[in-house]
């Protein structure tokens, strides 16, 4: 495939792997089209799961192969599901405090 080829796929394809709305915050799932590990070695990243919160992002990961990328967005969201009931909470303020415990 040239150049040229991928370029006019990569405009139309239906790349989002999965989206997930918990309140006002945006989990989003997609194939990156091109390898984001930049040559440090190890698997390629071909897909991110970035979450939103109120338009900005507020974290990102990155995967090899597609289960990987749902098995990450699935889990994403369940944290954000499980805080939002331990402290009962909305999703923006679970999220502070999932993120808060991963960031420590």
């Amino acid at each position: 495939m040239s150049i040229a080829e991928w370029s006019a796929w990569f405009a139309v394809a239906d790349r989002r792997v999965a989206e997930t709305w918990i309140d006002d915050i945006r989990i989003s799932t997609v194939f990156l089209g091109l390898d984001h590990n930049h040559g440090l070695g190890g698997d390629p990243l071909l897909f991110e799961t970035m979450v939103f919160v109120d338009g900005e992002t507020h974290e990102m990961r990155r995967y090899f192969i597609w289960e990987e990328a749902e098995a990450g967005h699935t889990e994403m969201a369940e944290l954000i599901r499980a805080e939002m009931q331990a402290a009962q909470v909305r999703a923006a303020q679970a999220w502070e405090q999932v993120y808060a415990r991963q960031k420590a």
